[in-house]
């Protein structure tokens, strides 16, 4: 008879297994660190990311279309690596790494074991939110991150019952409000599902007030910003709302759930988290925190990322569900069952990185993936104008260039002057759309304009003696905004009106 084992031998044989699965999730992890950095340099700036570069170099706490903390990274980012793609995008990549492993811990915590959590990982690691996060560097790619951190601690909170866990919770939820408001309908979804299930209790705790004022700390200098903005952020945000409505853009939120916020073979695994989120007295918080936020971005015509990172926490209760199931099969249909599983979520999971990802320079992958994804197209073609702006400055007298100014029609473009004008000693830009608008012209006012991103009729309507010199658009011939809309560049002279006229009349959001 084999001896009783002790409680020693237990934690320590637990310890042993914890550490092979935290090396599997950790491994799946930098496989696609590894995939983002040896792609993430092959083509060029998204025209968010310009933004949020432009924005970098502008210390505040707030700007129009962002919180501050993505800028504040990518600040760190050019002190680090410069004007580097790999280098710029680096702390995207890793925040996809810490989603993936954060995932499979939360399977863990929900009782999962190796299987449970790997499949979690897997289900993760290869859904398009997360594959595209890691290629760009965006608010979203931070966000996603806080949402599953913010689910993770509510699973410990429920399964611990240590209401210190809401200091985490309210340290996760000030540092998301200070990357993408959008969580407010996370924040939404877990003070809904609190009245709705038994941690309702935690209204009365003060380990719940202590976490909220931590969040309000954290979230307070951005909330000043606004106040003193007269919360411009609200207004750009209405502005992009009816933008979205208007094009189309919210349509297909619901159909979109299942086809792109995460890997299609993963949706009986979230879907059976959902089910069992709900019929687990313990957990059901959680089920509630899904709904309620999904049920709001619905009602408010929501796209349909806004709620992608919830799925991470539906995945894991699900692979947790499948795994349980599976134990009571013989052991060839487990293999068999499991075996299906991860061969059709990585057959998903490498055709959503043949659009998402720059898997090459050239050729026929390059085509395909350009053919499919918008956001591919919107980074070609960015060093080619400022190019040619310094070539169109190059031709102007040295009377024009010693009072000249590059005027941009959209942020990309202002961005792309700032960031990469610099190597072709360009003048700093000027613009009004977003954040630019507050930075203004230079003193004295310039006399002789290089304008970008209007048509002739605006160029003539703003400026005086307007020229076409130049087009902006692209060599490989790939069809975006810059190339389809408003491409012509402009000399021009002053403006008709008074520049303090001219700049309060032009404000605008994009």
């Amino acid at each position: 008879m084999h001896p009783a084992v002790t409680p020693k031998e237990a934690n320590s044989c637990r310890a042993a297994a914890h550490r092979v699965d935290t090396a599997a999730l950790l491994a799946i992890a930098a496989a696609m660190v590894i995939l983002h950095v040896t792609t993430n340099g092959r083509y060029g700036f998204h025209r968010d990311e310009l933004q949020v570069l432009s924005d970098a170099i502008h210390p505040s706490w707030g700007y129009v279309a962002v919180p501050p903390l993505t800028p504040f990274l990518e600040r760190i980012g050019m002190a680090l690596f410069g004007v580097s793609l790999v280098g710029l995008r680096i702390f995207a990549v890793l925040a996809q790494a810490a989603i993936i492993v954060v995932s499979g811990l939360m399977a863990r915590e929900l009782g999962g074991q190796c299987l449970a959590q790997i499949a979690t990982a897997v289900a993760v690691a290869l859904s398009p939110l997360p594959i595209f996060g890691g290629t760009e560097f965006q608010y979203t790619s931070f966000d996603f991150l806080w949402w599953v951190l913010l689910a993770y601690f509510v699973i410990r909170l429920l399964k611990s019952e240590n209401p210190r866990w809401w200091l985490a919770i309210g340290a996760v939820i000030g540092v998301g409000l200070l990357t993408k408001y959008s969580i407010l309908f996370f924040i939404a979804g877990l003070l809904g599902g609190m009245v709705l299930t038994h941690p309702r209790r935690y209204f009365l705790s003060a380990w719940f007030w202590a976490g909220a004022a931590i969040a309000v700390f954290i979230f307070l200098p951005n909330l000043l910003w606004q106040v003193h903005h007269g919360f411009v952020s609200y207004h750009f945000l209405q502005h992009i709302h009816a933008r979205d409505i208007a094009e189309g853009r919210a349509k297909g939120f619901l159909r979109e759930q299942f086809t792109l916020c995460a890997n299609v073979f993963a949706i009986p695994m979230w879907i059976a988290g959902l089910v069992f989120y709900l019929r687990d007295g313990r957990y059901r918080l959680l089920g509630w925190m899904y709904l309620i936020s999904l049920a709001l971005f619905v009602i408010g015509k929501g796209r349909f990322y806004y709620e992608a990172p919830a799925y991470p926490m539906l995945l894991a209760m699900g692979a947790v569900a499948g795994e349980r199931r599976l134990g009571v099969l013989p052991r060839w249909a487990r293999t068999t069952v499991a075996n299906v599983y991860f061969a059709g979520a990585v057959v998903c999971g490498a055709f959503i990185c043949t659009v998402l990802v720059p898997l090459a320079s050239s050729g026929p992958l390059k085509q395909f993936a350009l053919s499919r994804s918008y956001d591919l197209r919107e980074e070609i073609g960015w060093n080619q104008l400022v190019r040619t702006v310094a070539q169109i400055r190059d031709s102007l007298s040295p009377e024009q260039q010693a009072h000249l100014a590059v005027a941009t029609g959209n942020y990309g473009e202002y961005g792309a002057i700032e960031i990469l004008g610099p190597a072709y000693h360009l003048p700093p830009p000027i613009g009004t759309t977003n954040t630019e608008w507050y930075w203004g012209y230079p003193a004295p006012p310039p006399t002789t304009i290089i304008l970008l991103g209007n048509s002739r009729k605006r160029a003539d309507e703003i400026f005086t003696g307007c020229r076409l010199a130049g087009h902006n658009g692209n060599s490989e011939g790939v069809k975006n905004d810059e190339s389809q809309y408003a491409p012509d560049i402009f000399v021009c002279g002053p403006p008709r009106l008074p520049w303090p006229v001219l700049w309060k009349k032009y404000q605008s959001f994009g």
